[in-house]
């Protein structure tokens, strides 16, 4: 089916960096969303009202809040696909996190309302009627969310998708909520006890469980996080590539996701002092601009000369790295460099900390130098500390 409404709806369908390819998938996706939720509320709330069960009624609203959910997506998509401005320089891609985190407002608002529902229905008992109409509502309610789940999940992978994500966690959550609610309608039928009041408690805590992980989720895309280790993996592979035309390392490796589609990424590559500068640089171009192509990546190279060739550089470097060393074996040293003088000389050189590290940076920094320091009071560490 998926395949069907993407052969049907989707020009293009394989260029997925497009915005406008973005945009027509996300119109897809909204438009079928909004249609089978609003037809699934409109059942339930039929069946609810008729035979008396608040978890049906409460799972109408949730699919009538999902059906909302795909209208915020709707527009989102058609943002999202705005081309750069002068006052958004890097596009409007990321207004996809801000409509996730809308979405699982949202969610959270039907889980509390469900519960407060449940609640009230366990301290003020209602009669619930029995029907097999409600069963078989229920039923295509779960297989339609489940498809939906997967529809969803299917779309997201292909455009890396955010809003789409969450949506398929959210479908995934309702199948759940509303197979409970089955449930209990069958114990009724079968036992004579009624827990439809507390199954709306567990179909509530479901639904917030769903919203809660929603928003962490988008919570990490807007504040920044870490790049993926396949991403880091595919930029240290380029570099490696350019081994034997002078890249000797990387590091400060800084990744930005600006949403689908708008990676971009700043790096070190050291390479020797003693090359010629035009070379390097022409390398570094290089990297840039394979990045681009090959990965979709818009990356900033920056040249870090490195004395390779010089005994004494390479000493001190190895005496400094032990020191290090001796503190926390996951500490990491580069961009080494001497300022030799006729009284002292200067080590100037970067530490790479993780943030698992307790010390503080001005900490770390002090103790390294002075560590050096006495045990040579000819040398001074000018040391900055980079937290990975």
């Amino acid at each position: 089916m998926t395949s069907l409404l993407i052969k049907l709806f989707i020009k293009s369908p394989r260029d997925t960096s497009s915005p406008v390819v973005r945009r027509a998938y996300g119109t897809l996706v909204s438009v079928v969303g909004i249609i089978l939720n609003l037809l699934l509320a409109a059942g339930k709330f039929t069946v609810g009202f008729l035979f008396g069960a608040i978890s049906v009624q409460a799972d109408a609203v949730n699919n009538l809040s999902d059906a909302g959910s795909q209208i915020i997506s709707l527009v989102t998509f058609k943002l999202a696909a705005k081309p750069a401005d002068r006052n958004h320089p890097f596009g409007h891609a990321r207004i996809e996190y801000v409509a996730s985190m809308i979405v699982s407002f949202l969610v959270l608002l039907v889980g509390w309302e469900l519960l407060s529902g449940s609640v009230d229905k366990i301290l003020h008992p209602a009669a619930t009627v029995f029907s097999w109409v409600s069963v078989a509502v229920l039923a295509v309610s779960v297989l339609v969310k489940l498809w939906l789940c997967i529809f969803n999940r299917k779309i997201a992978k292909k455009i890396d998708s955010s809003v789409m994500r969450a949506t398929s966690a959210d479908s995934l959550s309702d199948a759940g909520a509303t197979l409970a609610v089955l449930i209990a309608t069958l114990i009724y039928r079968f036992t004579g006890f009624d827990p439809d009041a507390y199954m709306g408690i567990l179909v509530a805590l479901l639904i917030l469980w769903a919203g809660v992980k929603i928003l962490i989720d988008t919570k990490n895309s807007i504040l920044g996080e870490k790049p993926s280790k396949e991403t880091v993996a595919v930029i240290e592979a380029m570099v490696e590539e350019f081994r034997d035309r002078g890249a000797i390392g990387i590091h400060d490796l800084v990744v930005h996701n600006y949403g689908p589609g708008r990676v971009m990424a700043s790096l070190h590559v050291e390479v020797d002092g003693d090359a010629d500068i035009y070379a390097s640089h022409d390398m570094a171009d290089l990297i840039e601009r394979r990045l681009g192509v090959e990965c979709g990546i818009e990356a900033t190279v920056h040249m870090d000369p490195i004395a390779i060739r010089d005994p004494r550089v390479s000493e001190l470097k190895a005496f400094a790295e032990a020191i290090m060393l001796e503190v926390d074996d996951r500490l990491r040293l580069h961009d080494f460099r001497i300022v030799p003088g006729e009284t002292h000389t200067n080590l100037i050189f970067d530490i790479a900390a993780p943030f698992e590290l307790a010390m503080s940076g001005a900490d770390l920094r002090s103790l390294v130098a002075d560590t050096i320091h006495r045990r040579n009071n000819h040398l001074f560490a000018v040391i900055t500390v980079d937290r990975v």
